[in-house]
Formats: structure tokens, sequence, C-alpha cells
């Protein structure tokens, strides 16, 4: 895979099953050079043997596919360019679209009721006067912010007090019903203001709190809503959130969870049972402040729909991981959750009474699911796909589409070999391998994650690919402090970042370079993110072996995040702690005059989870001490670049980081070139 490869990266949502079982549909994107966005439509996915996967829309962007309980309608998210997300729906046996929404920041979420007939979703609020609220007042010409709270941004949304997530109320209209005629001429001028009425249905805002509504669900007889919220006292202080139930007539939330506020619970995810009889949801322990929330695995709790009896934990997370995919009813009183673990996501169906199966593991990441009439629909993304669609069959996952084929028709894929090697400690540490083509030497390149409470998995990843397509090894593995082996493993790094971590990537390193005579261990780099940025800048701190290094939207000075970053009021005393001594004995920031590896230093200017000035004090310190380096910065991204940038920016970025390898670490793929990366349409700032 080459950077210009990126638009065949396709990925897939979680499917939508139609209640008669046929057929599922879900959405495909990928990004999209020409309009330098993310496109995407409808498929629909016969579940018998017979038949092929077809385009059902033909939007720009379409997404979130959701069949209506009763099946006659089938629901999205659909996005003009420069548009915000709306509810479309259009009749399951086929259409014209409608539009039911016309939220002016946009829609995020939504659900159907029971009975079909209404649906709830969620849209953020704009405080009067902000967000275009008034004509000729832009953003530079705003009132002042005056803040109080610790929490008031969050990376990705900007600013959240002053346009709150909240709950709306719609009646769904009948989708034949007669459509809207805007008015003209005499007509129009006569109605002025009111010209527009009717265009779409009316929404009831429902939920009007100094907090965001998330994933709000209506109850199993449709007559009240759940969602998750902090709504406590405290709330400020802490990262407790809660269930809560609301009458659709309105009233006062009812808190379902952390009765008396006697638990330090994170919930989320309110999923009521498809019998009515439970309410299923997830969440982790904290630790009484409220605020530890380092390497807390999230369980599957419930609780009697009537609340007849206190909620019961019925996953232990010790063992068991439910933190990516949320909630998915399976008849009866039964659930499907994902379960991460050991570098994959498996699928688990767990009943109220805590009887739990496990549908599917092995080395694949399952994404999303969904059950209806008997068919288990999931999708999902291995060593050779980037998201597909599968059916469970008796006897294991059955394909049904293959979006991927032209990515491997196209590209080569780069295996991955599965490893563990021993810490300096003996401590196992897992991971893989990315082996480039020829008999080498290959120049290795050991890639730190994010997190630190994340984890590589075992599938398709384009920076492995990236990097292998251009000659080189790529390591990577899942040192303690990360996600997927239990929680001591993940703990273990708290107040002692920098430790048994640094050990573990490096022991997996070496123990690699045993392994694969075909590797250069004289010609390394490493690179990582985040966390991975700060292991990174650890890492060349304190070992020189390294050629060059890339450190990326990097967690670099534990002191001037606690101001700066979003999360910065609580992140880095859970991590590495109070001490003021002990911090800095963990701050790549202090330990930055030890660096003798040139360094490429990237990051995203609006990035709120790791500040620019992190990068920015961090790259200036290095050229103090005389040490090649550069800054990349991107305008207009966030923490998220790598992940969902724009096409040409995520593009740029890989051409940079290429450049950059081939400046310090040239291949016979990837040689050094004089020139700049990325000139097409426009060349990155590099400074």
């Amino acid at each position: 895979m080459k950077p210009c490869d990126l638009d065949l990266l396709t990925s897939v949502s979680a499917p939508t099953i139609h209640p008669d079982g046929t057929h599922a549909v879900v959405s495909a994107t990928r990004p999209d050079f020409a309009a330098d966005a993310y496109v995407g439509q409808l498929w629909s996915v016969p579940l018998g043997g017979g038949g092929t996967p077809r385009r059902l829309t033909r939007g720009f962007s379409d997404t979130q596919p959701q069949f209506s309980p009763d099946g006659d309608m089938l629901a999205f998210l659909h996005s003009a360019p420069g548009s915000k997300p709306q509810v479309f729906a259009v009749p399951a046996a086929g259409g014209e679209p409608v539009q039911l929404t016309d939220a002016k920041m946009g829609v995020t979420w939504f659900r159907f009721s029971p009975n079909s007939a209404q649906m709830v979703f969620t849209s953020r609020v704009p405080v009067h006067g902000r967000y275009g609220t008034v004509d000729g007042v832009a953003a530079g010409a705003e009132d002042p912010r005056l803040i109080s709270s610790f929490k008031y941004r969050a990376n990705g949304a900007g600013y959240t007090a002053d346009k709150r997530m909240q709950a709306f109320l719609l009646d769904v209209p009948a989708l034949d019903a007669e459509p809207w005629i805007e008015p003209a001429g005499r007509v129009k001028e006569s109605l002025g203001e009111n010209a527009a009425a009717g265009r779409f249905p009316a929404a009831r805002q429902l939920t009007n709190a100094d907090a965001d509504t998330s994933a709000p669900v209506f109850s199993a007889d449709g007559k009240r809503i759940l969602f998750t919220s902090s709504l406590h006292d405290t709330a400020d202080e802490d990262l407790v959130s809660d269930v809560y139930s609301l009458e659709l007539s309105g009233g006062e939330p009812q808190r379902l969870t952390n009765p008396g506020g006697a638990a330090s619970l994170g919930a989320t995810s309110p999923t009521p049972s498809d019998d009515g009889e439970w309410l299923f949801f997830l969440a982790s322990e904290l630790s009484a402040s409220g605020t530890d929330f380092v390497a807390r695995n999230t369980s599957l709790y419930v609780v009697p729909s009537d609340g007849s009896a206190p909620a019961r934990r019925l996953t232990e997370p010790e063992a068991i991981d439910l933190a990516e995919g949320g909630i998915v009813p399976a008849g009866g009183s039964a659930v499907l959750v994902f379960n991460r673990t050991r570098g994959s996501v498996e699928l688990l169906r767990v009943d109220a009474q805590g009887e739990q199966e496990v549908l599917v593991t092995g080395p694949r990441v399952i994404q999303g699911a969904a059950a209806a009439a008997g068919a288990v629909v999931v999708s999902y993304a291995d060593a050779r796909t980037m998201g597909d669609a599968a059916v469970l069959d008796t006897g294991g996952l059955r394909t049904l589409t293959d979006f991927s084929a032209t990515l491997r028709s196209q590209t080569r894929l780069a295996p991955l070999a599965e490893q563990t090697h021993p810490s300096r400690d003996g401590y196992p540490v897992h991971g893989w391998v990315a082996l480039p083509e020829g008999p080498g030497p290959h120049p290795v390149l050991l890639n730190i994650h994010g997190g630190p409470f994340a984890q590589f998995d075992c599938a398709y990843f384009d920076e492995a690919q990236a990097y292998a397509a251009a000659g080189y090894a790529v390591v990577q593995c899942n040192p303690r402090g990360s996600a997927g082996y239990g929680q001591e493993h993940g703990r273990v790094i708290k107040e002692a970042m920098g430790t048994v971590d640094l050990d573990d990537v490096l022991s997996f390193l070496e123990g690699v370079l045993r392994d694969h005579p075909e590797l250069d261990g004289e010609r390394l780099g490493v690179m990582g993110g985040s966390y991975g940025g700060y292991l990174s800048a650890w890492t060349i701190a304190n070992d020189h072996r390294f050629t060059a290094a890339i450190v990326e939207r990097g967690f670099l000075d534990p002191l001037s995040f606690i101001g700066s970053a979003d999360i910065g009021w609580f992140f880095s005393a859970a991590y590495t702690g109070g001490d003021p001594a002990k911090v800095l004995a963990q701050s790549p920031m202090a330990r930055v005059g030890d660096v003798r590896t040139p360094t490429l230093v990237i990051h995203s200017e609006e990035d709120l989870r790791c500040p620019v000035e992190q990068a920015q004090r961090y790259y200036t310190a290095l050229k103090q001490h005389g040490i090649a380096t550069e800054l990349l910065l991107f305008p207009g991204e966030n923490h998220e670049l790598s992940r969902a940038g724009t096409p040409w920016h995520r593009r740029q970025r890989f051409e940079h980081i290429l450049r950059w390898w081939a400046q310090w670490l040239p291949t016979p793929e990837n040689p050094e070139e004089p020139g700049k990366p990325g000139e097409e349409p426009a060349d990155a700032v590099g400074l």
C-alpha cells in the first residue's frame, strides 16, 4: 500500500437486519481524494445462499442504517458536501428518501420506538449568539466565554458547554404522504417567515440539561427514553456517568445507576432486552474519587426493567473488557457484546442470568453486530480486509461481502507474523511484525500505539502496510499498560510510565531481531502517536540505538498538559501521579536534553487531547539542544488525524513520514529524493 492507495480503504458500519431475516444493510465508507472527504452509501446484503450485495443509495455520505421494528422503512444519516448529517428514511421496498430532521448542528444518533411510530435523536443545541445563530456574528465576533468548570472542551467538538448534546423526539411521518412543495410567488410573500413551515416533521426537545445526553433509546414499552448523562452534583469533578429514564411527557429524569452516589460507575449504552424484562448497560468501576480510570475494564450490567432489584454485574472485569461495540439485543433476555482480548475483539452472547457463550473468536476484530429472526450478522476486519459483513452459521462465519477486493488486487498485503517475546523481567510481550518483500536486510520501524490502555490488533492496519510496502519491517506490540490482557497488565504503569512499558517494547524488538536474521538491527527507527508519541520520546531519551524517530501528537509534558488538554485535569494525575519529583521522572520534556536522535515532530493545530503546545515546546527544545528536527503541523485537524483526518491530509502525512524515513533510513523502495511530498493539491507547511 502506498499513500495514494488510501482511497481503497473501505470501512463497514454495524449492520441492521430486516425483521424478516432475509437481508441486512450496511454502509460502506471510504476516503475520497477528489472530494477530500469521506464518501459512502448503503448496501443491501442477502443472507441466504443466493444473491449478491447491491448498492441501495447513491448519496454523498449515507451512514448508520437502521430498519424500523415493523420492517416498513430504512432510516439512515445522510449528508451532502459541506452539510451536517440529517436523518433520512426510505420505504424498505424502495423509493425516494425523505428527510426527517433539520437540526442546525446535525444529528449524531437516532433510534426508532418499538412501534416504529416515533424516533429519538441527538443533536447539539447552540447557545443563542454562538455558532451562527445570529446573522452577521461570526465566530471571532462572539461574546467572550466565561469558564468556571473543568469540563468545557473536547477533542473534535471544541467548546462543549455552549452547545450541549440534547435528545429530541419526532413522530415519523408516512413516507408516501404528499411531498412538501416550496411556496413561490404571491403565496411565498404572504407566508413570510412561515414559508418553510411543514417542510420537516416537528421535533420536540426532550432534555435541556447542562450536560450532554448520550445514546438515548426507547424503553421496551415505548413510554420513556433511557439515556446516559452526568447530572449529579459533582459531575464536573469526576468521571461518573449514569443511565437515566425520562417520561416522554416530560418531567425530571430518574437516575437508575449509582443509587445514592454510593458507587462510582462510568455507565454507558442503556439497552432494553427484547423481552422487555431487563435493562442492560455497560460500565467501568472508577475509584472512590471517581477519577481513577486507569485500566478499568468495561463490564456488562443488568437491572430489572421495573427496578425491583439492584443492578448486577454479569461479566468479570479482570478477564473480559467490553469497551468496544456497545450492546446488541439478541432475542429474549440475551444480548451481544464485544470483548477486547489479545489483539482481537470477540463476539459474546450473554443473558440476564449471566450465562455466556463465545459466538465468534479468532484473529479478527468484530466491529458491529445485529440480530433478528434468528440471524446474527457482524461487521469485522481481519488481516485481509478493512471491513466486511458476515453471517453466523453453524460452521462459523460466512462472509457476505468483499469490499477490500480492490485493495488486495492493487496492493500487496504484507503478512503479519504473530509473536511473543520475554521482557527483561521475563514477562511475556505479545505482538506482531509486518515483513516487507525481499531477502533483506530490511531496516526496522518500532511502532508504538496510543492509549495507553488500547491495543494493536490483528486487523488490516494502513500504517503497517504503507511502511512495509516502502521496504521497512514494522514491529508493534502491546506492552504493559495496554488493553486486552487484563486490568493488572494495564495498571502496572500507573505512576510508573516509561518503566516496564519501555522494557517491553525494547525487549519485543530485540526478540523479533533474534528471530528474523533478514532484519537489520543496526538501522532502526521508532515512532508512535499520543501515548505512543510519549513512549517514543521517552525511548530516545533513554536508548540511543535508533537512527531516527517520529513523535506524533505526543503526551510530552505532564505538567503543562494539566491546564491545556481537554482531559488534562485528571489524566496526568491518574497516570503520572501528583508528586512533582515523580512526575518529572516520567516526563519526556524533562529529559529532552538526553536525546541524541534526529526527530520529526508531527501534530495537528486543533488537537485538544494532546494540545499543540506539547509539540511546539518539545520541537523547540530539540532545536536548542542541536538535534536534527522538523515540526510538521496540520491545520484544521485534531487528535484523530491519522484515523479520521481529511483524505489529503492523511495522504500528506504518510508522504512526509516516508520522506523522513527515506532521509535517515533509505530503502530501494523508499530512496532519498529531493523535493517535498504532498504537493498535489497543496503542499503541507514544514517548519
